[in-house]
């Protein structure tokens, strides 16, 4: 079974195509490609090759491939200059495709090295963790991170398709897919009721669960609405920023601890619980709302609190710098109830703070 949703952005609209049995639409696309005398390039990292090692192999004959460490600390700069010179190596023109074959790590470094080699040349997407399939493939932001925050450096550069297989999440890691569930059951909360209704009747769900391929499609839809609404973030309410629930906290603890010791969707686990308990002191939720939200996220043995005591202070002083604060103002998404997310500007530093010292942090 094969289907396809269309993110609608005037001439950058692209298809995503969902269905187990990818690769053979794949061959056909690079085939194609080539017949057009256009020149292939990849990315993945080495866990990727490891695992699917067949599955890129067969992809099609002169694919020119990078492999890059596997980790957070490969969005860097240094990484990113690898796959330009890579690109400069193997004679890519601006004619040339770049596939990204990977997680949220790959998808993101990959899109920032097309949208800035020879100034910008095509790129698709082959996600291949849960994270990627439901979110950072989608959407066209790229990026790599500096010492001073998440994603701080990157550009808006929209894949040509993305390929999304279910099948391949058979070979993923419990830890990954765990940490792709913590971004689904974001999406959930911040646009429909319903959904996060179904999410918490379904009980705890695995790579082989039949219902997965609808839930991956429904992350999807709802991502693909937002960005066509907002492609860039730049509405001054709500819009595309809605998708950053809980990433404001994220990014702080993948900051303070060095992106390493947290997956990104384990950080995000801990933000989403964050965000419901701001919500909540907000006047927005019930007690009850943030118990149903941390026994969601915790049915995956994701972490609903700091795993362990960080510093409060530079927990605040990372947020400052995160990307969604503007004129020195950090901006939060919350929820006004389950399925509903809109951003506010006016929560005071105290109320960060004892937010950090209920997840765990140290009153430092």
């Amino acid at each position: 079974m094969s289907e396809t949703l269309k993110v609608n952005l005037g001439e950058r609209s692209y298809p995503i195509y969902f269905g187990t049995g990818q690769g053979e639409r794949l061959r056909e696309d690079i085939a194609s490609l080539q017949n057009e005398g256009r020149k292939i390039a990849a990315v993945t990292d080495a866990n990727i090759e490891n695992l699917l090692g067949d599955f890129i192999k067969h992809l099609g004959h002169n694919l020119r491939l990078l492999v890059m460490p596997p980790g957070e600390k490969t969005k860097s700069f240094e990484r990113l200059q690898e796959i330009c010179e890579f690109l400069a190596r193997e004679g890519i023109d601006r004619k040339g495709c770049l596939f990204a074959i990977g997680g949220g790590v790959v998808g993101d470094l990959t899109g920032f090295a097309a949208a800035s080699f020879l100034r910008g040349i095509e790129f698709r997407q082959i996600p291949t963790t849960l994270l990627a399939m439901v979110d950072s493939s989608v959407g066209g932001k790229t990026g790599v991170n500096l010492a001073a925050g998440k994603n701080l450096a990157g550009a808006f550069h929209q894949p040509k398709a993305v390929y999304i297989d279910t099948s391949l999440l058979e070979t993923l890691p419990p830890r990954e897919f765990a940490a792709g569930m913590a971004e689904v059951i974001k999406t959930a909360l911040l646009a429909d009721p319903g959904f996060f209704d179904r999410l918490q009747s379904l009980g705890k769900l695995t790579p082989s669960s039949p219902q997965l391929p609808g839930i991956i499609r429904r992350c999807c839809e709802i991502k693909a609405a937002i960005v066509a609404e907002d492609e860039r973030e730049n509405a001054p309410e709500g819009g595309r920023a809605l998708l950053n629930l809980g990433h404001t906290f994220a990014h702080a603890i993948e900051a303070v601890t060095g992106y390493g010791n947290y997956l990104h969707g384990e950080a995000v686990a801990v933000g989403l619980v964050m965000a419901t308990r701001l919500s909540q002191k907000l006047g927005h939720l019930s007690e009850s709302d943030v118990a149903k939200v941390t026994e969601t996220v915790g049915a995956y043995g994701l972490p609903v609190r700091l795993n362990n005591p960080l510093p409060a202070s530079g927990l605040c002083d990372a947020m400052k710098r995160d990307k969604k604060t503007r004129a020195g103002v950090v901006h939060f998404v919350i929820l006004s109830r389950l399925g509903k997310a809109e951003t506010v500007n006016d929560v005071p530093e105290s109320l960060w703070r004892e937010l950090w010292i209920e997840a765990g942090a140290e009153n430092r």
